[in-house]
């Protein structure tokens, strides 16, 4: 059933195609029929070809606007289109079989032209109905017989009065052209066996990318929703012994022996980080399914700025590294979500902090060009070496380096700040020199508000 859906669609679309290369050859074979041998036949015909072509125009859009379901409506359209295309091939070899009896000449050149050049036709962009190009190849395969055929049976039968020329000569130009015509026949049957083969098996590798691609879906659906069900199941659990930690930390419980306030910070610590990775893969799943909505207004990068050095001043203490802002006064107003750039920020901050060397700076500062606006993060640690970008920005990824793996993330940061990007219309970028340091740019359209 699905094969002959979109057997039947490829069919209508080729039809709807090449409807008007079929209207100049129908109109171009009437014309020499009317000009030189008989006007109203040609006339006559060509209105039934019009009618055939009305009618297959009409099946073709019905197909087109079908939508695939139920083994009936398939089987009734490829009835009626075996149908026509009959009525529209007895037509064509018709007006053929009369316009070789008008000629007047034994020798019928132009009628087995157009005859060829409609088989030809058929073969090339009837191949994908089978049925279809039967009728027609059989119906113009009859009709490149009985042309020479009806000539031979003349000279032979019915004596040679019926054929007014030199017998000898006639009678070899006769067999000629009917050997030449099985030739031909040979020909066009041979070329739509080829195109049939190219299409099926051009139908045959569409099948299986489809099926692989619908089990690719089906898997990245699963996995999703494994990860959806997962992260949400995890993150109540996860915030009560959060907040037990959290009250042990602070001493609301009461004072903590020392072994055992080690030991609870490490486990709060951790407790942060396995909060920050499930809140990663519930963003991911967002921006995967395109569900991640932005809420706009107006943004001052520069309090944004201040806002995100002051939440992440306490990030991995252990490393004593310094934030520097240059000049962060000036308003910057852009168009965003101050929530979802808080979170760039932060990544970007922590990425920087991850890099940097111990009691080390980083450098923050602002600049506006051309309507956009671009907050530059700079480290002076190891670097990033070159071709990592595809690292840097993944999912799941991390830049290798002994500093990095020891700090460790869960890799999906920078992969998420650039999707917050690009639904800002923004970017994020940067240049990196190995031991040197690293510039992260984050640039985003100015607002059009003043």
């Amino acid at each position: 059933m699905p094969i002959l859906k979109n057997q039947l669609k490829d069919f209508a679309y080729a039809g709807l195609t090449l409807v008007w290369q079929r209207q100049l050859m129908f109109f171009g074979a009437a014309f020499m029929m009317g000009y030189y041998i008989n006007i109203k036949v040609a006339v006559f015909c060509y209105l039934l070809i019009l009618i055939n072509e009305i009618i297959d125009f009409q099946i073709f859009k019905h197909i087109l606007k079908w939508n695939g379901r139920g083994a009936k409506t398939a089987k009734w359209f490829l009835h009626l289109l075996i149908l026509n295309s009959s009525f529209g091939a007895i037509i064509v070899c018709v007006f053929i079989i009369i316009m070789a009896n008008k000629e007047g000449n034994p020798l019928h050149f132009t009628p087995l032209f157009l005859l060829f050049a409609a088989g030809l036709f058929a073969a090339m962009n009837n191949h994908q109905l089978l049925k279809v190009l039967l009728v027609r190849l059989g119906f113009y395969g009859g009709t490149f017989i009985y042309i020479p055929s009806a000539e031979l049976w003349k000279m032979y039968v019915l004596g040679e009065e019926a054929v007014p020329a030199i017998r000898q000569s006639i009678e070899t130009s006769l067999w000629l052209q009917f050997f030449t015509v099985l030739f031909v026949l040979y020909f066009i049957v041979d070329c739509s066996r080829i195109f049939l083969r190219m299409y099926r098996k051009g139908q045959n590798q569409k099948t299986a990318i489809e099926l692989e691609r619908d089990r690719a879906k089906q898997a990245y659906v699963l996995q999703s929703q494994f990860v959806s069900v997962v992260s949400h199941e995890l993150r109540t659990p996860l915030t009560s012994i959060k907040g037990g930690l959290g009250l042990i930390e602070s001493g609301a419980l009461g004072e903590v022996p020392p072994k055992i306030k080690s030991i609870t910070a490490i486990a709060f610590k951790n407790s942060i980080r396995l909060g920050a990775l499930i809140n990663d893969l519930l963003d991911v799943q967002k921006f995967e399914f395109g569900k991640m909505e932005l809420k706009l207004d107006q943004v001052n990068l520069a309090s944004l700025v201040k806002d995100s050095v002051e939440s992440n001043q306490t990030f991995d203490q252990s490393l004593n590294v310094t934030f520097n802002m240059i000049d962060i006064d000036t308003p910057v107003n852009v168009e965003g979500d101050y929530n979802r750039l808080m979170q760039v920020m932060a990544n970007v901050l922590s990425n920087a902090v991850k890099f940097s060397n111990q009691d080390g700076t980083i450098d923050i500062w602002i600049e506006t060009f051309d309507q956009i606006a671009r907050i530059s993060v700079r480290d002076y640690g190891s670097g990033i070496p070159e071709n990592s970008k595809g690292k840097v920005f993944g999912q799941f990824s991390q830049v290798d380096g002994s500093k990095e793996r020891k700090i460790g993330g869960s890799g999906l940061g920078m992969y998420i700040t650039k999707k917050i990007m690009d639904a800002h219309k923004g970017s994020i970028d940067y240049v990196s020199e190995l031991n040197e340091g690293t510039t992260f740019f984050v640039t985003i359209p100015l607002s059009e508000q003043k």
